[in-house]
């Protein structure tokens, strides 16, 4: 039998509550310094407390505390766009319609964004087109947002400034609303459908479920939506652009990822046989059913195809350097093992929560079966503040992280 040693102990006891009162300082710390009323959380940087290792409770009040803070930090500005219903990123103006439905639950509204049809056509045309488009669709509870489009291109739903306006909308009802950033959904009908297969693989992470009505993919794969139920509607007759039979290829695509892959790429598919362009109002029990789902905010495999409009994060992922148009990557965590294949190259940072993770193991990370990582991952506030910054959402605050280069 082993001998009991009452020096050993009592050195453990020592440092199990110095690290307890680190952690309880760390966050004393940080009540301080929010307190002091900082212009942003980039002013963190240069204090010792956001480097301290915490524990998963004192993460979550961190989190709690950082959120709160952001919020206060933007109510007033967010206030404001609501009640001017407008958002402004570089030159391009996102001005929208809102209606309301039933009861907020404790959790917040869910937010519907909904993108009229048109493109291509003179201003007055697109405007026709956003006031039918509020008309259109009546969830049994939340917020219907129907944005005008900035251009009135063709392609006035899928230009690189879209991604970023909504990334601005849903802020600002986050902030403003305080929205349940877990069921965000995306919808369009036409040109607006074009939109929805645009976006939706590209920003999947956004989204809770999203509905195509009536549209175009146009050059784009559904690979992206992987974690993003994906549901298409459209009229059997509806034959300009070919759309009635690229609706048919994508529901065939989608079945086989789903066969390969039967943990993702949830779908319904819907082809009206007797409806041409303008669906009767069929179209609208996508509604109901994007309403039964919850975004994944931290899945535990993720498909990610830039598109030609890249992005530099994707879920849990962000590629430091960017990554071209057609690069793809696949990472996938099982039993605190992170596996990583595809076209990724350069700085990768791994975002971990603890619902991917247990933090009281080491974390193994394999690039196409080579380990490049293997090492315990501490929590930090440093962590929640830069993961605050780069999505935003309460959901997706991560407490630790991985940086690795490939």
């Amino acid at each position: 039998m082993r001998p009991f040693s009452f020096g050993a102990s009592f050195l453990c006891l020592v440092a199990i509550s110095s690290n307890l009162l680190c952690q309880e300082n760390a966050l004393n710390s940080l009540r301080e310094w929010l307190a002091s009323k900082p212009s942003d959380l980039n002013w963190a940087r240069t204090e010792s407390f956001v480097t301290a290792t915490i524990d998963r409770q004192q993460a979550e009040l961190a989190t709690g505390l950082l959120w709160q803070f952001f919020v206060d930090l933007h109510k007033i500005a967010m206030k404001k766009r609501i009640e001017e219903k407008v958002v402004v990123v570089d030159d391009n103006r996102l001005p929208w319609l809102e209606k309301r439905f039933g009861n907020a639950p404790p959790t917040g509204h869910a937010l519907f964004i909904s993108m009229h049809g048109g493109g291509g056509a003179p201003p007055a045309v697109n405007d026709r087109q956003w006031q039918n488009q509020i008309k259109l669709y009546e969830p049994a509870e939340g917020i219907v947002g129907a944005p005008r489009a900035p251009t009135d291109t063709w392609n006035l739903w899928h230009q690189a400034h879209i991604d970023a306006l909504f990334d601005e909308l849903i802020f600002t009802y986050a902030v403003a609303e305080g929205i349940d950033t877990s069921r965000v959904y995306l919808m369009g009908y036409s040109a607006g459908g074009d939109g929805v297969y645009q976006l939706a693989p590209r920003i999947a992470d956004r989204f809770a479920a999203a509905c195509m009505m009536a549209g175009h993919p146009n050059e784009t794969q559904p690979q992206g939506l992987r974690n993003l139920p994906f549901a298409i509607f459209m009229g059997g007759n509806d034959s300009a652009y070919k759309r009635n039979e690229v609706a048919g290829q994508w529901s065939i695509k989608l079945a086989e990822l789903r066969r390969a892959d039967p943990n993702g790429y949830e779908h319904m598919v819907k082809i009206y046989a007797d409806k041409g362009h303008w669906m009767g109002g069929n179209d609208s029990e996508g509604i109901p059913w994007m309403s039964t789902f919850r975004r994944r905010e931290f899945p535990d495999r993720v498909v990610w195809r830039q598109d030609d409009v890249t992005h530099d994060s994707f879920y849990w992922i962000a590629l430091e350097s960017g990554a071209p148009a057609g690069t793809e990557i696949v990472v996938e965590i099982r039993d605190n093992t992170v596996s990583i294949d595809g076209d990724a190259n350069g700085k990768i940072t791994l975002w971990l929560s603890e619902q991917l993770v247990n933090f009281d193991q080491p974390i193994t990370v394999k690039l196409k079966s080579k380990v490049i990582f293997n090492s315990s991952v501490s929590r930090s506030i440093g962590n929640i503040i830069k993961s605050l910054n780069r999505y935003r959402d309460p959901k997706r605050v991560c407490a630790a992280s991985i940086q690795i280069s490939l």
